[in-house]
């Protein structure tokens, strides 16, 4: 057997980490363009991650060059598998304990999509985009991703093509709802044994039956988002939406909060921030049946939009029969249930950190495969910089969330009256739950030190330089 020939190095630990996918590749060419396409999506740069700039070549006459032609030919014609990479790339972060994912975490579900012109890219339309907000031409995706306190990273991430690529519409059996896809993730990584404590995601998916019910189904632990005006059919004079059963249950003050729970959260930097939380009883929701409701806010007075979230979730409550009947559903308390949803804020810093710093909309190329194999990469070179730097991650996840009382309390459904009069509450204690993620500070330390390690080693400065950013 012909032995292969040994591709040129990567600079420093990158080689270590991109030499672990070199059995995926089939030819030297192909290792050559896995380690330069990994450099380039690495190194800060001044112009986009295009093709040319990846390849260090002019933006417009470069793109004839071989450096060039050579990154459009591994996107595009050759014939490495982006699946395989993706399962390679999971299974190095499983080898470490600090990177592998633990039973605390949270399986996180979301969208975002970026603006594209034109008509012959693949999954193209005009649609909503989360990258800026509004409905313009573009690709979406829909991304799956464990996180806990420390750490995060993707999973595995699925185009979603409008149905006018489809012949028959949405009627169309190709065609794949958003919801679809993401429960179509979820399977993907109990397939792969990822644990999770619950699949944790926004209003899109909160407000999706067939979603809530095919987690249910393969009774499958979810903390998921709903809106406030999410309502019910009920009689007169009952409250019949989530929002006025935040507004009907007793408030007076930190002092006298009726059945609001205090939470604190405590950030890496320090500051903390003072959160309260409600259990809720009504018709569709209730600590023993199915589904439960839990109200989160900074401001039981005055509920405000952007720091309120109106929660389900089919854990069962402890001490509840429910509780005790669930064979693979873990009780969760009202904390737990709202640190959970805490998590989901890691992906919005993820989305931020992969498009800005590692070029994930700035792709050159038109077809599904090639666009694919660019995420995967993408998602390659975003995992690298936790794996090069797992020896500055905790051990366990820093304490940061703090409930500040002994019981949790349910509220039932009331009539529709203002704020009424409460029964003596008991004194707080306090009881550390989990830990809380200041936005940024870890995951922007972990991209910029892969950055000046990878800068500095092609500079010919020492790796021992490069710290992390606390």
């Amino acid at each position: 057997m012909t032995k292969r020939l040994p591709a040129t190095p990567a600079p420093g630990p990158l080689e270590d980490y991109a030499a672990r996918f070199d059995d995926l590749f089939g030819t030297l060419a192909q290792r050559q363009a896995f380690r330069r396409y990994l450099e380039g999506l690495l190194l800060p740069a001044e112009r986009n991650k295009t093709l040319t700039a990846l390849a260090n070549t002019e933006p417009v006459g470069g793109a004839q060059r071989k450096e060039a032609q050579g990154l459009q030919w591994f996107l595009s014609e050759s014939s490495w598998d982006p699946e395989r990479i993706n399962r390679r790339r999971i299974e190095l972060m499983l080898e470490d304990p600090k990177t592998a994912p633990s039973r605390g975490g949270a399986l996180v579900i979301d969208e975002t999509g970026d603006r594209k012109d034109g008509k012959k890219t693949a999954h193209v339309g005009k649609q909503y985009l989360g990258g800026i907000g509004k409905i313009d031409n573009g690709v979406v995706s829909v991304s799956s991703l464990w996180a806990d306190e420390r750490i995060y990273y993707p999973l595995e991430v699925e185009p979603y093509t409008p149905a006018h690529h489809f012949d028959e519409g949405k009627a169309d059996p190709e065609f794949r709802t958003k919801p679809k896809i993401a429960l179509e993730l979820v399977e993907r990584a109990v397939e792969m044994e990822i644990p999770f404590r619950a699949v944790v995601a926004d209003i899109l998916y909160g407000e999706h039956r067939k979603f809530k019910e095919g987690l249910e189904n393969r009774q499958i632990p979810y903390v998921l988002a709903i809106k406030p005006s999410y309502a019910w059919y009920r009689p007169i004079g009952e409250p019949g939406s989530v929002e006025e059963i935040a507004w009907i249950a007793p408030w007076k003050g930190d002092d006298d909060p009726g059945e609001w729970v205090k939470l604190e959260r405590t950030f890496r930097d320090g500051h903390t921030e003072q959160w309260w939380a409600l259990e809720a009883e009504c018709r569709p929701f209730g600590v023993e049946k199915q589904r439960r409701l839990v109200v989160a806010t900074t401001d039981p007075a005055e509920l405000p939009d952007l720091t309120t979230w109106y929660l389900v979730s089919n854990l069962p409550a402890p001490g509840t029969k429910r509780a005790q009947e669930e064979s693979k559903l873990s009780a969760a308390d009202i904390a737990e249930v709202v640190r959970l949803y805490c998590l989901r804020s890691w992906i919005e810093q993820s989305y931020k950190q992969v498009k800005n710093s590692l070029g994930w909309s700035q792709y050159q190329v038109r077809k599904d495969l090639a666009i694919r194999r660019h995420w995967q990469l993408v998602c390659c070179a975003f995992t690298f910089c936790w794996w090069a730097n797992a020896g500055f991650l905790e051990g366990e996840a820093p304490p940061g969330v703090i409930l500040k009382r002994e019981e949790t309390a349910t509220t039932s459904t009331p009539p529709m009256v203002e704020r009424g009069k409460k029964e003596d509450q008991e004194e707080p204690t306090s009881l550390v739950l989990a830990g809380g993620a200041k936005e940024g500070k870890d995951v922007a330390g972990a991209v910029h030190n892969a950055m000046a390690l990878l800068e500095g080693i092609l500079r010919e400065a020492p790796a021992q330089g490069v710290k992390r950013v606390a």
